[in-house]
């Protein structure tokens, strides 16, 4: 069984199966938006949307949890026979949830790869023609700084500000920022001022990331995009200005 002393599983509106961890005191995925739903239209759509055609795509997963953006990546990959090589990073705290997944409930579209799974359960990397996905065991901020221009895309879904505050801090995004290139695109469920302002400051561009039957997200750049609604952060700032990012 996947569920021990620290997780549950929790059926999600989509119908697809998150948990809670009961050590944050929060569920992985946003359980009105669902599991599966949330991965894709917050983080994997919206950044392939303008990076799909790229021959190699090179991604960090912050944070591998039960492995949802790494997946639904995968499905979409697949769903819209893409050609690109894909390389999948991913930090992850808590080594004995990764060693569950091979107990997990997936959802069906999920099922074509389980052997990804297992394999990561296994040995914490996978790898064939088209997919590269490695899974680091410990620190996410150490494991961060060890890149420096690398990827093209960021999945920022780690638990929430107030739950797990190191991996949303000023300091944080600017590790990230190194690690990230020129014209690469963040994603993010969170729509904090202090998130935005985090990365703001750290010379991000602010969008919206809006659409039906889902909550408001974000994307951010170092570049400019043409595709998203940018936050006007300037006139949030002077709204609220005693709003602060976090800070290590």
């Amino acid at each position: 069984m996947f569920d021990d002393e620290l997780h549950t599983m929790t059926l999600s509106e989509d119908g697809s199966y998150t948990a809670y961890s009961k050590e944050y005191d929060e569920h992985y995925h946003s359980t009105r938006d669902g599991a599966l739903k949330e991965s894709l239209v917050k983080h994997v759509e919206p950044a392939f949307k303008i990076k799909q055609d790229k021959d190699e795509i090179n991604i960090l997963d912050i944070c591998f949890g039960l492995g949802f953006n790494t997946l639904a990546t995968l499905y979409y990959y697949k769903q819209n026979a893409l050609t690109s090589k894909l390389k999948i990073y991913s930090p992850e705290l808590d080594v004995s949830l990764v060693k569950s997944l091979q107990n997990f409930n997936y959802p069906k579209e999920f099922e074509e790869f389980k052997h990804i799974i297992d394999s990561i359960c296994r040995d914490g990397i996978y790898e064939d023609d088209n997919f590269y996905v490695e899974v680091f065991l410990g620190d996410a901020r150490e494991y961060v700084r060890k890149f420096e221009n690398k990827f093209d895309i960021v999945y920022q879904d780690a638990f929430s500000p107030s739950s797990n505050p190191t991996l949303w801090t000023k300091e944080y995004f600017s590790d990230i920022k190194r690690s990230i290139k020129d014209d690469g695109i963040l994603t993010t469920y969170s729509i904090a001022l202090a998130t935005r302002l985090a990365l703001y400051e750290n010379r991000f561009n602010i969008y919206l990331n809006i659409g039906e039957d889902f909550r408001d997200a974000t994307v951010a750049s170092p570049s400019k995009l043409a595709t998203f609604k940018e936050v006007d952060m300037p006139h949030k700032i002077s709204c609220n200005p005693n709003a602060e990012p976090l800070r290590d």
